[in-house]
């Protein structure tokens, strides 16, 4: 028996404040590290097919100091709007700078740009202005985009907001500004811009409207006109919405007295 018990190992002593040690494993981070690798090798390859792709699709700029735009994004929006069924028909024709009256080229800058002579395709204070012109004023806050920047949308960009749409919109405007004379920028953007649904440039607006040429409208047909250009899907000559009406009004006083702008058109 005691041979038995001989062979039998001793217990081991347990102490009451002897620390049971953890057992920690190494934490795999190789995994993680590779997986980031990846996602940023996928983003640079992404950025570097956008870059390359908007290098090869960027606009002639500088060919639009001589030549007309076939159509612009807007209106190609527009168009393809109706592609369930038969495309939607525009009205647009074009013409030169000096066919365009004098009252609508006032009646537009006073309206969307009045500094348009004197910035070069930004205003910074623009925003802050009509904000708080609006609130003075307890009405819809006016358009706080230069012309140029709207001539940009208008031509190459769409209508959603989004940070690189911005960032284009800032690069082709300072395009614009740099490679064409203000009077033939103002000249394109009263020819492309919308003033009714399917209804692009003065000409097509003033028949459209009036019945009569765009170098035929009156100083408040001209208002009328311009006064559309926020929101020229409901505002336009014939509406009866009182902030149309009140912008209408609004246009006249300030062409009333801003008659200095009148000598640089």
């Amino acid at each position: 028996m005691a041979d038995l018990l001989a062979e039998v190992p001793p217990a081991t002593p347990t102490s009451p404040t002897a620390p049971i040690l953890p057992i920690v494993l190494p934490i795999a981070r190789a995994p993680r590290r590779r997986r980031s690798r990846r996602l940023l090798a996928a983003a640079a390859i992404a950025a570097g097919a956008w870059l390359a792709w908007e290098a090869i699709t960027w606009p002639d700029v500088a060919a639009l100091a001589h030549a007309n735009p076939k159509t612009t994004a807007f209106i190609d929006e527009y168009r393809g709007r109706g592609w369930l069924g038969p495309r939607k028909p525009v009205e647009w024709r074009w013409v030169s700078y000096g066919r365009i009256a004098a009252s609508f080229k006032h009646a537009v800058l006073i309206g969307e740009d009045d500094e348009f002579f004197s910035h070069h395709g930004f205003a910074r204070d623009e925003m802050e202005d009509a904000l708080r012109e609006a609130w003075q004023e307890k009405r819809l806050p006016r358009g706080a985009s230069t012309i140029t920047q709207q001539l940009a949308k208008n031509l190459w960009l769409s209508r959603w907001r989004n940070p690189l749409r911005k960032v284009k919109e800032a690069l082709l405007t300072r395009q614009l500004e740099r490679d064409l004379p203000k009077r033939r920028i103002l000249e394109l953007y009263l020819n492309v811009v919308e003033l009714g649904p399917g209804v692009y440039g003065a000409e097509a607006g003033a028949r459209r409207y009036f019945g009569k040429s765009a170098a035929s409208l009156s100083l408040h047909e001209a208002a009328a006109l311009a006064a559309s250009l926020p929101y020229p899907e409901t505002w336009h000559p014939g509406s009866r919405s009182r902030n149309y009406l009140w912008r209408v009004r609004l246009i006249e006083r300030r062409m009333g007295r801003s008659m200095w702008l009148r000598s640089e058109l």
